[in-house]
């Protein structure tokens, strides 16, 4: 759906993008992750076709962003940060006026009615734009990006400003729309990368400093797995027996968590999943399994690593 090739960008003798790649398929929520500072407005706008890069391409749905521009950006639906709305507007007529910029060719009536239903604005479309709380303005953006069904969503801190309530509720909506587009999610709010994403792209210092599946990002930042689990029996027997399990690199023993119960902290390398042979090993033996939960960096520490390493990459080029 969208491909990024070798996307490079200066502002005079200073660069912004250094040899960007990347792709999303369809279908996917991707999350775009990045510093101040690092690039992700700079990516959006040349993905939007707003700037142009210096050198490399972009393909919206197999067309060029440069070379074919009406026809990709007719692919792409995008919220800026700041909703492109007209305060003295209603709803309405807003969206009436956006329908005729974008030249579709849909009953517009029905069309409208149909997006207002989507992201639930249909209650205030004849109030007046400026009237709406922050997070109806952030609805009516999202409706504006959905005119004419396009393929593509970009959203630009689609939660910036909302209250908690707001937040998990534009979240729910985000996932609901990623069952028929393919979105692009630009975030300071790693947790809400976290609990959206498929998939996550982190960019320092204008170039992708990791690119992988939400899940696998922590694995192999630290690379390695932990797997804690908590089972009845006795100490020393069940440490010897999880011990000898094919994989298992390190067990660390913390203690007595209820009467007879013992938790263990197992950590084995980042391409081997213990779960399944710790629970037939423990099946066969006759050992309660109370729980079992796999151990993994939160999206804040993965993110902080990245950058470290990809800072520490970039100050060793320059020597």
């Amino acid at each position: 759906m969208i491909e990024v090739k070798n996307l490079t960008k200066y502002y005079g003798r200073n660069i912004a993008l250094d040899d960007v790649n990347f792709s999303v398929q369809e279908g996917e929520i991707l999350g775009f992750l990045g510093p101040n500072g690092a690039g992700k407005s700079t990516t959006m706008n040349i993905l939007t076709g707003y700037i142009s890069g210096t050198y490399g391409t972009v393909k919206i749905n197999g067309h060029d962003i440069l070379n074919e521009p009406r026809v990709a950006k007719s692919q792409i639906g995008y919220l800026p940060e700041v909703p492109p709305l007209y305060d003295d507007m209603t709803v309405q007529k807003y969206l009436e006026f956006m329908f005729g910029l974008k030249k579709l060719r849909l009953p517009m009536k029905e069309h409208i009615q149909k997006i207002c239903r989507t992201v639930g604005i249909n209650t205030v479309q004849t109030r007046i734009i400026k009237h709406l709380s922050k997070g109806f303005r952030q609805r009516v953006g999202l409706a504006q990006a959905l005119l004419g069904d396009p393929p593509i969503l970009i959203l630009d801190e689609p939660t910036s400003g909302l209250d908690p309530a707001q937040i998990v509720e534009v979240r729910r909506f985000i996932r609901t729309l990623g069952k028929k587009h393919t979105i692009i999610l630009s975030s300071h709010i790693l947790p809400e990368a976290q609990a959206i994403c498929d998939r996550i792209v982190v960019i320092n210092n204008g170039k992708i400093a990791a690119n992988d599946l939400t899940s696998n990002l922590s694995r192999k930042v630290t690379g390695e797995n932990k797997l804690t689990v908590i089972i009845e029996g006795h100490q020393t027997s069940v440490y010897n027996m999880l011990k000898g399990i094919a994989g298992v690199r390190s067990i660390a023993r913390k203690g007595e968590c209820e009467k007879g119960c013992y938790e263990y902290t197992l950590s084995s390398d980042a391409k081997t999943d213990l779960r399944r042979p710790v629970f037939r090993t423990l099946a066969r033996s006759n050992y309660a399994l109370l729980s079992m939960k796999t151990d993994e960096l939160s999206l804040e520490d993965v993110f902080m690593r990245i950058l470290s390493d990809s800072s520490v990459k970039k100050g060793g080029s320059k020597q």
